[in-house]
């Protein structure tokens, strides 16, 4: 396999490619401690290549102590001890590149963990010092300072404010061990970008921006106002930032993806300006409820607010924050809440599995670039966690109602016969593994024709090899045409004669004239009808 692929991915390469995404803490564990770390993922480069994918994202693998899964940095220059060294880090960026595949990074610049030397020095300088301009401290309101000093409302719930013994509150839109920093002091800008610089020097292709619509925030921290800007979302600020990083970028030829959650699609593409980040992230499919309809609005919406840029889109079913695909898509309410997340939601797996197979086909028939959280292509489902093991603080946030986000971060399984199903030999999984995990095994699905893994493996082959699947980014080209169809039927044509459609109505719906069938996400009946949640590829 690793004989087709280039070694030296065109320079246009992230406008089509099919990124996967790796939570080292939970891919493979090398050294038997239960850990995932950079050892199990170089050793499973192989299994990698095979699938077909361009490019790997690691979520942060630097110094943390991982109050929130590693989102809370300590040093962005070095490897945490749990996953392995700098120099491994390396090792496995180069190996990677050797077999046509580049490596992306994620940068977490709003915040830092609170044991950065930064804030240590912080909270030991004191009130007013140089040190606390870095962050964002400030007295708090009432006689005895004892109020917030605004009414914001942290992502994960509840205040962003924690007092310190000394009487100053300090900001943290995230967990209180994440403090904000201040991104209107020159330093923090100047570290950032050298820690860029650190990275791409030492070979990666890419950096993924986390919450990278937040940092900037009104220097004054006011109060919510009906009609004002937001005082820290998408201010017009981050735009010299990203500027900046651009420019950074290019002298190495270096990519940026930002997560940017924007409802306003005009603001959301400032971010993809031609001298600014490359791609963003798709969250309106990524949510989407299994709606033809809903679907349809959302490619088209993706399509021309990119267009207007001449950015491409990108495309995700799942991530490391999100319900899995076959859990989401056999529920009653097939979309993505994070406000919506409860124990106890009643699940059809076989329902679910099915629709994420014909969406797998869907999401990467589209143009533009596709991302793979690990374990969707083993039809992993989101794993209940028990109580006493739950480590995410964002349930903790909430009160102990959200289930939080460990339960699609539960360690791959990659052999039905070895220990904790492959992933380790020696300790126990840094989370549990499910009773039938073994089940979902890498080595039993790759031997079976119509297995989850053998279905992406195909997909991914056949979009790299087939030209009708590229992706131009030149202005006005027809990435996508939109045929007629049945009410609840999809079905687009790219270039080169290649059509998808996708069954998403209660009966079997009728193909339309075909030469070929490329790929089936499930049986089509004996008459060529196409069953109901399922997709298939053919040649017109």
């Amino acid at each position: 396999m690793a004989a087709n692929r280039p070694s030296e991915p065109t320079a246009n390469w992230w406008r089509d490619a099919a990124i996967y995404q790796i939570y080292v803490r939970s891919f493979a564990d090398g050294d038997g401690d239960g850990t995932g770390d950079l050892a199990g993922v170089r050793a499973r480069l192989p299994y990698l290549v095979e699938l077909g994918v361009d490019a790997l994202w690691f979520t942060p693998w630097y110094l943390s102590p991982l109050a929130d899964g590693g989102y809370d940095v300590a040093d962005y220059r070095t490897i945490d001890p749990a996953f392995g060294t700098l120099a491994e880090a390396e090792k496995l960026i180069a190996e990677a590149r050797e077999l046509g595949i580049r490596t992306i990074i994620d940068i977490v610049p709003n915040h830092v963990s609170d044991q950065h030397a930064w804030f240590r020095a912080a909270l030991e300088a004191g009130s007013g010092s140089p040190e606390r301009d870095l962050f964002h401290f400030r007295k708090g309101r009432g006689p005895d300072g004892a109020i917030p000093p605004n009414d914001w409302v942290s992502e994960f719930g509840g205040t962003p404010w924690t007092r310190l013994d000394d009487g100053e509150w300090y900001l943290h839109l995230f967990a209180t061990q994440q403090p904000d920093l201040n991104w209107a002091h020159p330093a923090v800008r100047q570290e950032h970008e050298e820690v860029l610089r650190f990275w791409f020097e030492r070979g990666v292709s890419g950096v993924r921006i986390d919450s990278a619509a937040l940092l900037a925030k009104d220097p004054a921290l006011p109060d919510f106002a009906e009609g004002d800007p937001h005082p820290f979302v998408d201010r017009d600020e981050l735009h010299d930032i990203y500027r900046a990083w651009r420019a950074i970028g290019d002298e190495y030829g270096g990519v940026f993806v930002g997560e940017v959650w924007l409802p306003d699609a005009e603001r959301f593409a400032r971010y993809l300006r031609p001298d600014e980040l490359h791609t963003a992230f798709n969250f309106n499919f990524l949510a989407c409820p299994w709606d033809a309809g809903l679907l349809r609005t959302a490619i088209d919406d993706t399509l021309s607010e990119h267009a207007s840029v001449g950015a491409p889109a990108t495309w995700v079913l799942c991530n490391h924050d999100v319900t899995r695909t076959v859990t989401r898509y056999g529920r009653a309410e097939t979309g993505f809440d994070f406000d919506a997340k409860t124990f106890g939601t009643p699940t059809d797996l076989a329902l679910g599995t099915r629709r994420a197979r014909a969406a797998a086909l869907l999401s990467l028939a589209l143009p533009g670039a596709a991302y793979l959280y690990q374990g969707e292509e083993l039809g992993l489902p989101e794993v209940d966690i028990p109580l006493d093991r739950i480590q995410d603080p964002m349930h903790f946030r909430k009160g102990g109602a959200d289930p939080g986000r460990d339960g699609c971060r539960v360690p791959l399984p990659w052999s039905a016969q070895g220990p904790y199903a492959g992933f380790g030999a020696d300790a126990e999984p840094w989370l549990p593994q499910p009773a039938d995990w073994a089940s979902y095994a890498a080595d039993l699905q790759s031997d079976e024709p119509d297995s989850m893994l053998t279905l992406y493996r195909e997909a991914l082959r056949l979009r790299r090899e087939e030209p009708g699947f590229a992706t131009t980014g030149e202005p006005g080209a027809r990435e996508l045409t939109w045929l007629d169809a049945a009410p609840g039927v999809l079905a687009l044509s790219r270039t080169e004669g290649l059509l998808c459609v996708v069954n998403l109505a209660a009966e079997a719906a009728e193909l339309p004239e075909h030469t070929a069938v490329l790929l089936a996400s499930g049986p089509l009946d004996g008459a060529g009808r196409l069953p109901r949640d399922t997709a298939v590829w053919l040649r017109a």
